[in-house]
């Protein structure tokens, strides 16, 4: 009979999870903060919709480019890595707070503190199997990825508000706060993993990432499972012509929410199934992230459309087990590399994704583009979740014939770290 899974009480009962889960909530109340502040300041400046959003829109660019950064948390103490990224950042932040700073530098200041987002990210997620065991680990990343979804569904309101009240100015200083603070967190409340850096004998990049990648059959499958999020990340991109197609703007929060608010549901549900079942089942939910959004472009209305994209983000909330299988498959010193080649990879297929759905919704109606995408992440999906059950028997095999008592699931050895 399967283990029951770990339970969020046992999560937070580890110190160091607390404490990077409170950084999280910081970092991610600071970007929105920061991405609402420069939005304003741009229509200010400008009274150009146009340039507002493209700025908007530029705060996302640099993610691409911060995975590349991934490696530097193998150099490093991992602790170390966060905070001193959680320190550049609260310093770029008080400058952008400078009245009067041209708007080309605040946008390059900004790209800045984007771009740092890459390295800590990449250190906190291959610091988390250092702190949680492989039960709690899948936990632990339900309740990360669930922060983030609720931050992206409450942080905008939240952060205009506090614009309106306390202008661009002073909501920038509170935003340099957060990361101020999140990095007096980390630096007490952590230890040091690892605790020195490691003796390489190539130097961590991208590349060398990539061919760690390629060399390991689960790695390879999960970043194939991973990158389906370019496929069902479509309605995300296309829910302005979609509000229009169905009459109206105010149809537009309701579509913008509807995957956050799924992928909330969805992490809160998987977290309680075993992590042997989660394992089995995680590819046919990547299928049912796409598959239940084929309807979309003959759904009647806004209300059938608003519950299937919010289904696809209860099964989108599958990125969790993903995630979790792919730090604990990594191996632990280049970990960091790892997981900065899932970063890159993961935000080229989304920007590859809304690019070629909104060439395609130029010629053909918003919803079919949906459809379209849906139909072709359902395939991909299909490939990934075949070939990650078969890397996950014969590595099964593989164990059992060796050690009939190791551990199951297909979690290599060199992933099983208790907290």
């Amino acid at each position: 009979m399967p283990a029951r899974a770990a339970s969020f009480r046992s999560v937070f009962a580890v110190a160091g999870f607390r404490r990077i889960w409170l950084a999280h909530l910081l970092s991610v109340a600071g970007d929105q903060l920061a991405r609402v502040a420069l939005t304003v300041l741009v229509f200010d400046r400008t009274s150009s919709a146009g340039w507002a959003s493209a700025a908007y829109a530029l705060t996302f660019v640099p993610d691409l480019l911060g995975g590349a950064l991934g490696g530097i948390a193998d150099r490093f103490s991992r602790r170390t890595v966060m905070v001193v990224t959680d320190v550049g950042r609260a310093v770029l932040i008080a400058l952008m707070a400078v009245p009067g700073l041209p708007l080309p530098v605040a946008a390059a200041l900004l790209f800045l503190v984007q771009l740092m987002a890459g390295p800590f990210h990449a250190a906190r997620q291959a610091m988390l199997p250092d702190l949680l065991d492989p039960d709690r680990l899948v936990v632990g990343q339900a309740v990360i990825s669930s922060t983030y979804q609720a931050g992206l569904v409450v942080g905008f309101g939240a952060g205009a508000a506090v614009v309106t009240g306390l202008g661009v100015p002073g909501a920038l200083l509170i935003d340099a706060g957060t990361f101020a603070l999140s990095a007096l967190m980390l630096r007490f409340g952590l230890e040091r993993f690892p605790p020195s850096a490691p003796a390489h004998h190539e130097r961590p990049s991208l590349i060398a990432g990539c061919r760690l990648v390629a060399r390991d059959r689960k790695l390879r499958w999960l970043l194939l499972i991973a990158c389906c999020c370019g496929f069902y990340v479509v309605p995300e991109g296309l829910a302005v012509p979609v509000a229009a197609e169905l009459g109206g703007a105010g149809a537009l929060p309701w579509l913008l929410a509807a995957n956050p608010v799924g992928s909330v549901l969805g992490g809160i549900l998987l977290s309680r199934v075993p992590r042997e079942r989660q394992i089995r089942v995680l590819g046919a939910l990547a299928v049912a992230s796409s598959l239940v959004l084929i309807p979309t472009g003959w759904a009647p209305g806004l209300v059938t459309i608003v519950v299937l994209w919010t289904i696809s983000g209860v099964f989108s909330a599958h990125d969790m087990i993903t995630q979790t299988q792919y730090s604990l498959a990594a191996p632990p010193a280049h970990r960091g590399q790892v997981i900065g080649v899932a970063i890159a990879a993961l935000r080229a297929a989304q920007a590859a994704g809304i690019a070629a759905a909104g060439l395609l919704a130029q010629v053909v109606a918003p919803t079919t583009v949906v459809t379209v995408a849906a139909a072709a992440g359902v395939v991909v999906a299909a490939v990934a979740g075949v070939g990650w059950s078969r890397a996950v028997s014969s590595r099964r095999g593989l164990a059992e014939s060796e050690d009939p008592v190791g551990p199951v699931g297909g979690t290599t050895p060199v992933g099983e770290h208790g907290s």
